[in-house]
């Protein structure tokens, strides 16, 4: 399976750059902003591991947010997706998945799942570029 790992706790290393730091909201959005397919998940989560799988083996290239590989903001990120889940509607137990499509929050694994049974998750990943068929 390839997919990219988004390395933020390199980034966040530096003491003087914790007084500066972004929100979780700001690193929610940049990442999902810079990037046309993101998975926040967590190593250990079987359903964040069947979303990389349906995402690599349509020959897409998410980029991987490993929550439990950021030491430092990934508890405060997995709170701030589940406020955005919440605020979206979803009724998700859990703030992993989640999924951004071209910048825009499509929500967790009943979701993405429905919209790929459906068939509008193609047409998303192609408007968003991570998808060329």
């Amino acid at each position: 399976m390839h997919y990219q790992q988004q390395r933020a706790a390199e980034t966040w290393e530096s003491s003087s750059y914790m007084a500066t730091a972004p929100s979780a909201f700001e690193v929610i959005e940049r990442v999902a902003s810079e990037n046309a397919v993101v998975i926040f998940s967590m190593s250990n989560c079987c359903m964040c591991h069947a979303i990389k799988r349906l995402l690599c083996g349509m020959g897409v290239n998410p980029t991987v947010y490993e929550l439990d590989g950021d030491s430092v903001t990934g508890k405060q990120i997995e709170i701030a997706l589940m406020r955005l889940l919440s605020a979206s509607g979803c009724s998700s137990n859990s703030a992993v998945p989640v999924v951004f499509i071209g910048g825009k929050l499509i929500g967790a694994m009943d979701r993405v799942m429905a919209s790929h049974i459906n068939g509008s998750l193609v047409p998303l990943l192609k408007d968003a570029g991570a998808l060329w068929l």
